[in-house]
């Protein structure tokens, strides 16, 4: 069971493709066990600082930092699962490159906004974008989720219309 959450198949294992980088990136001293500890304390880690942001609101640049690393450590998470390269393979597969590119843009435009501009107003902006944009990555892991959103949307704003 662990194998298959943790993307380990046997095509991997035989052509020497595991479940993370070579050897000297550390990870494969992990055992699975140890990997799916990583995994949630990183998640945790990324909730927490999410939440904390919530906590400094009235200061945008604490908040815009707290909250886009929190969504960093979050996302960065399912890497103690299937390793760093096959994370960055899926992230840029050509069903989500698009959405990974709105998100990590959305993510560089929060920090622009709270740290060159100190504006408030265009830091809930951009946050704002920044979780849509990872909802919309999210969804791209997941079977027809994206179009049966965008079928929602669409009603929902045909009928708001009429």
């Amino acid at each position: 069971m662990w194998k298959s959450i943790l993307g380990r198949d046997d095509d991997n294992e035989e052509q020497g493709e595991g479940l993370v980088l070579d050897d000297e990136e550390g990870f494969c001293s992990f055992s699975n066990l140890q990997r799916i500890y990583a995994f949630f304390a990183c998640m945790a880690a990324g909730l927490v600082c999410m939440f904390l942001s919530c906590v400094v609101f009235a200061k945008p640049i604490k908040f815009a930092l707290l909250f886009s690393f929190g969504n960093f450590l979050a996302v960065g998470s399912t890497t103690f699962l299937i390793g760093p390269r096959k994370q960055i393979r899926m992230m840029f597969d050509t069903v989500r490159v698009f959405a990974t590119v709105i998100y990590v843009t959305c993510v560089v435009l929060t920090l622009v906004c709270a740290l060159l501009f100190h504006s408030m107003i265009l830091s809930i902006v951009a946050i704002i974008c920044e979780v849509l944009a990872l909802i919309w990555y999210g969804l791209s892991y997941i079977p027809l989720a994206r179009r049966m959103v965008s079928n929602m949307i669409t009603r929902i704003f045909n009928r708001a219309s009429k």
